[in-house]
């Protein structure tokens, strides 16, 4: 992980930080307009019990930078958990320095020690820039739709890299 780069559980009061990267993110996929959450929706997910969401931030030389936002879900298929990633973010001027590989090995080790088989997520189809870091770490698209599943080795070798 860079030196310059801290990754910290959000916490009660971040609520605000929460909401500024999820509109940043669907600013970016031209979704802004969809966006009615307010700060307190993600006090309610992510500070109240039961919690239904979890938030890790980013920071960089000490100023928020990320987002990743998930929570846990089971699949009937294979009797699993599995961790989904709702939504991760990366300021623009910042992608290219490591902060998204380390979110995601972060998670991986987190999708591991729930016992999770798999973390899965969703990309737009005309994302080509995530959708070739994503292929960078290993995960490979579900066929017929967008979700993206990173597991077995893959997921293992992610969780064990420390870059």
């Amino acid at each position: 992980m860079p030196a310059a780069l801290r990754l910290r559980d959000a916490v009660p009061g971040d609520e605000g930080l929460v909401l500024h990267f999820v509109r940043a993110l669907a600013d970016y996929e031209k979704l802004l307009h969809e966006v009615t959450a307010t700060e307190e929706h993600f006090r309610r997910l992510l500070f109240e019990a039961p919690r239904r969401a979890e938030a890790l931030i980013a920071e960089w030389e000490g100023r928020p930078v990320g987002l990743a936002l998930w929570f846990y879900s089971v699949s009937t298929f294979d009797g699993e958990p599995r961790l989904y990633l709702e939504d991760i973010f990366v300021e623009p001027g910042l992608r290219g320095r490591g902060i998204g590989r380390a979110i995601f090995g972060e998670l991986a080790r987190r999708a591991l020690a729930a016992g999770c088989g798999r973390m899965e997520w969703s990309v737009l189809d005309w994302n080509a820039p995530s959708i070739a870091f994503y292929r960078s770490i290993g995960a490979l698209p579900r066929e017929g739709w967008t979700l993206q599943r990173l597991s077995g080795t893959a997921l293992q070798a992610l969780a064990a890299r420390e870059d």
